[in-house]
């Protein structure tokens, strides 16, 4: 069958690692020998748009389309070019919620998958409050494609809510596991050496994550944080740091590749993020597919997949209920290797296991037809 992947996450020369989730989940796809040929149409936001209109990008047969979210008029200009792009299509599948506002009028002649991720389906205090605002409008276009995939049952259930009894199907992201598994350095350590990975914005909370610091080492119980990203909270994060007297246990590296977060991974003891809220959560299980113990925020689908075993999810966003739980994981998880880590998650988030899933998807959508 011939695909066509609709997405407003890709990559770009200016955002190179934007919708990598996206992609890999495209690349997986490809492999299957259902799938033909599959291409991509990329509804690229002003701000990542590098000006190449059609490209090569490993492998994959790439349109863009200039696209803002805030632009009725560029959506509906957006939503005619894509109309073109998709005749011949055998399967139709949109990733991204974005993506359905250019299609929001009409439908098109081929089977329609759409994968949703978006966090404010179920953690709308995470967004702006115009994108709040709009939900009860938006919430009508996901009941348009002929099967919906979500990356987690936690987003799944509202989704299932408004399409009633039209298919929803749980298919994770792909986190594939690493060529050579880095042992966990000899424990304990002190101070232990704690890793995020993820953007410096307010729902990751960076902020709380400093504070968290500063009350271990007033315990006695001193902790050195790596965070690898960016994002606009980073001076204020610097601050705090200072504030609180812990600056020389937080590093603010900034953003990384997948090997810089894997190397990341490798010298640490334990995976930290006390986000707000999440859908999957991919860098809490790529550290687990890395043989890392994790402690997260408790909002989100990331409990999922979690073993009580090897992490922690905390429901409270306070520094000394971060710092409980790191105490207690580090310490019921000293004595595990990181294959014992890495075995509670197996294979199941692997590309070859996504992919089968959505092939299975997509002979369901043809018979929604």
């Amino acid at each position: 069958m011939k695909v066509v992947a609709v997405t407003t996450w890709f990559p770009t020369k200016v955002a190179p690692t934007s919708g990598t989730f996206t992609h890999a989940d495209i690349q997986a796809i490809r492999t299957r020998k259902e799938v033909s040929d599959i291409r991509v149409v990329h509804l690229v936001p002003p701000h990542q748009d590098d000006g190449t209109r059609h490209l090569t990008h490993e492998g994959l047969d790439v349109v863009r389309i200039p696209m803002s979210t805030r632009s009725p008029v560029g959506i509906a200009r957006a939503g005619r070019a894509l109309r073109q792009q998709l005749r011949g299509a055998d399967v139709v599948h949109t990733m991204a919620f974005s993506t359905l506002l250019p299609m929001a009028w009409w439908r098109p002649r081929a089977p329609w998958v759409h994968t949703e991720h978006w966090s404010a389906l179920t953690t709308p205090s995470t967004v702006p409050l115009s994108w709040r605002l709009a939900l009860p409008l938006l919430w009508p276009l996901l009941r348009r494609p002929d099967v919906v995939t979500a990356v987690c049952d936690y987003l799944a259930r509202p989704i299932r809510n408004r399409r009633g009894s039209a298919p929803t199907v749980v298919i994770p992201c792909i986190v594939p596991p690493p060529e050579h598994l880095d042992e966990r350095p000899i424990r304990p350590r002190n101070p232990t050496r704690l890793v995020a990975v993820g953007g410096l914005v307010d729902r990751k909370d960076p902020l709380l994550a400093v504070d968290t610091v500063a009350e271990l080492a007033d315990r006695g119980t001193p902790a050195r944080l790596t965070w690898v990203g960016e994002g606009p909270l980073r001076e204020k994060v610097a601050r705090r740091a200072r504030k609180k007297k812990v600056a020389d246990l937080v590093r603010l590296p900034g953003g990384a590749d997948a090997a810089g977060v894997r190397a990341a991974l490798a010298a640490a003891d334990l995976f930290f993020l006390p986000t707000k809220g999440e859908n999957f959560c991919v860098s809490a299980a790529e550290a687990l597919v890395a043989g890392r113990p994790v402690v997260v925020g408790a909002t989100g689908g990331q409990g999922e997949y979690i073993d009580p075993r090897v992490g922690a999810l905390v429901s409270e966003q306070e520094p000394e209920a971060y710092a409980e739980a790191i105490s207690a994981v580090e310490h019921r998880t000293r004595h595990l290797n990181a294959s014992d880590v890495a075995a509670t998650i197996g294979d199941r988030f692997a590309a070859d296991q996504v992919a089968a899933q959505y092939a299975d998807v997509y002979t369901r959508a043809t018979r929604c037809d």
